[in-house]
């Protein structure tokens, strides 16, 4: 019997230890060109709205339940979503700073499968006429067990590859836009 608690004790001093060790905080970022004036790509990033459509995780399940409020792109105007399973889970985002035609914050709070609090960003600058770099990014705090899970599977590999295919999404959508106003 006292070897099962010192087993115990010793697995609960190495997840402390874990803990400890590992980092708390994150910011995972992307970055990407795109052939297009950096006020239609601010307009168009910063509508709540249009997220479902070049944000890939959305895309998790098709069953989600969507919900606006307030003037979208504006300070304010959150997004709820509820899915249909633990991938998406539940949770609002509210706009919490904008400064167009460069800049957009938001807050995002999972309810459900964990709590947890990410703030995202978009920055767009222009580079050249008709041609502007975009930002992406998601930055928090990572709770216990979070923290200890981010050794093993950080934040970087979980959101990298949904940035990457979000904006060139975003890219693809803007441009093909774009083309269609010169012709």
């Amino acid at each position: 019997m006292t070897l099962i608690f010192y087993l115990l004790i010793a697995f609960i001093t190495f997840i402390a230890f874990l803990h400890a060790w590992a980092k708390k905080s994150y910011d995972v970022s992307r970055t990407i060109v795109i052939n297009a004036p950096k006020e239609l790509i601010f307009s168009y990033v910063r509508q709540l709205k249009k997220q479902p459509i070049w944000i890939e995780w959305f895309k998790k399940t098709a069953q989600a339940v969507l919900k606006f409020k307030g003037e979208d792109g504006k300070m304010g105007a959150t997004f709820y979503w509820k899915g249909d399973n633990r991938t998406v889970g539940e949770g609002t985002q509210k706009i919490t700073k904008v400064k167009p035609p460069n800049l957009m914050e938001t807050r995002i709070l999972f309810v459900s499968p964990i709590k947890l609090r990410i703030r995202t960003y978009f920055a767009v600058k222009e580079l050249e006429p008709g041609k502007s770099k975009v930002v992406c990014g998601a930055r928090g705090n990572l709770p216990f067990p979070l923290s200890v899970m981010s050794i093993f599977y950080s934040p970087e590999k979980l959101c990298a590859a949904d940035f990457e295919n979000a904006l060139n999404k975003l890219k693809r959508n803007l441009e093909v836009k774009v083309s269609k106003v010169k012709v």
